[in-house]
C-alpha cells in the first residue's frame, strides 16, 4: 500500500533524505524509527501530499503522491505530531465538521461511529478544549479515521502521554492496523516493540536498518546489558567486574548500581557472581536490561558501511 523508492529531500543546502527506499503492506503496522531530525515527519509529510520530493518516487494505494495527490489525500489518514484541533468545539461537532470538509454522508451517523472506534463515545458532546492529552489524541486519531482510509500514517502519536493514556492508543492502533496499513514514526523503541509487525530504523536522513523488532534488538546489538547491585558499601565494585573476562562498558551509575555488557553468545553473569562474592560483596540484584535506541544507533553507526548492516 505505501512504496518509496529512492526518495531524496533537499532543504536548500541540506539534504534531510538520502534516495530512501521501503515498503509497507495492507494489515501491517510498520513503525519509523529514530531521534530527533532524522527524517520521520519529512518522510510523512511526502507521503500525505503536504510537501513534494526533491527526487525518487512514492505511492499510495497505488496513486503517485505527486501527480495524483488529491487521489492520495482521499486514501490517507494522517496525524500530525501536533494535532490540529478546535477547543470550542464538541467532539462530535469537530468530527462532523471534519466529515462535511470530506463530503462524507450523513457526516454526524459517521462522526458517533468514529468516536465509538476510538472509545471516545461517551464524551462526545463535551468541549476539546476541557479533553485530556491522552483524549485529544484521541480526538485527532478520530480525525484520520472519519473518511476510512486505507492507510494510516501516525506521527509520534503516544509523545506526551502518560503510561495509561499510551496503553489506550496503542490498542486503538493495533486494532486499527488489523485491515489497513499503518505507518507510525517514535523515537521510543518499546513503542515499536509492543506495536510494529517490522520497523525501519533511520539516522541523518538513511534508513540504517529493516527487520522485526525483535531480530532489530538480537542482530544489531549483539551484546547484552546487565544492572547489577550489592549491598553496602559499592566502592571497587567497577574495577572487580572489569576483571572478569569478556565483560565490557563496565560503568558505575550514580545510584551505586553497575552496569555492564557482554557478547549475547557467551553469558558470563555467572562468572560474575562468583568473582563478586569471592571479592567480599554481597549481591543482591543482576538483572538484563533492553538497549536504548540509541545504543542501537550507536552499533548502527559504528561501521561507516552501513549498507552491509541491513537486514530484510
Amino acid at each position: 500500500m505505501i512504496q518509496v523508492e529512492g526518495l531524496i529531500k533537499d532543504y536548500g543546502a541540506r539534504r534531510a533524505l538520502h534516495s530512501i527506499s521501503f515498503d509497507a503492506n495492507q494489515g501491517e503496522i510498520v513503525g519509523f524509527l529514530g531521534p530527533n531530525g532524522a527524517g520521520k515527519t519529512t518522510t510523512m509529510r511526502i507521503l500525505t501530499g503536504y510537501m513534494p520530493p526533491t527526487d525518487g518516487k512514492a505511492t499510495v494505494a497505488g496513486y503517485d503522491v505527486v501527480d495524483e495527490s488529491l487521489e492520495v489525500r482521499r486514501r490517507v489518514g494522517y496525524l500530525p505530531e501536533t494535532v490540529p484541533l478546535y477547543n470550542d468545539m464538541t467532539a462530535l461537532e469537530y468530527l462532523k465538521f471534519m466529515a462535511d470538509l470530506r463530503r462524507i454522508p450523513q457526516s454526524e451517523d459517521r462522526a458517533y461511529e468514529t468516536l465509538e472506534q476510538v472509545n471516545l463515545q461517551d464524551r462526545a458532546n463535551s468541549y476539546i478544549g476541557n479533553f485530556s492529552k491522552g483524549m485529544r489524541q484521541r480526538v485527532g486519531l478520530a480525525q484520520a479515521l472519519i473518511h476510512r482510509p486505507e492507510v494510516l500514517i501516525l506521527d509520534e502519536p503516544t509523545i506526551g502521554l502518560d503510561p495509561a493514556q499510551v496503553v489506550e492508543i496503542r490498542n486503538v492502533i493495533k486494532e486499527i492496523g488489523k485491515d489497513r496499513t499503518v505507518l507510525l514514526s517514535t523515537h521510543i523503541l518499546s513503542e515499536a516493540q509492543n506495536m510494529c509487525d517490522r520497523v525501519l530504523i533511520i539516522n541523518k536522513g538513511s534508513i540504517v536498518a529493516e527487520d522485526t523488532p525483535e531480530n532489530l534488538q538480537s542482530r544489531l546489538v549483539g551484546s547484552q546489558r546487565v544492572v547489577l547491585r550489592v549491598r553496602g558499601d559499592s566502592d571497587g565494585l567497577s574495577e572487580t567486574i572489569k576483571k572478569v573476562k569478556g565483560t565490557r562498558n563496565v560503568e558505575a551509575k550514580q545510584d551505586d548500581s553497575v552496569e555492564f555488557e557482554f557478547s549475547s553468545g557467551q553469558d558470563i553473569r555467572p562468572q560474575v557472581a562468583k568473582a563478586i562474592i569471592q571479592a567480599g560483596y554481597e549481591l543482591i540484584e543482576m538483572r538484563p536490561i533492553g538497549m536504548s535506541l540509541e545504543e542501537i544507533f550507536l552499533e548502527l553507526t559504528s561501521d561507516n558501511n552501513t549498507s552491509e548492516k541491513k537486514t530484510s
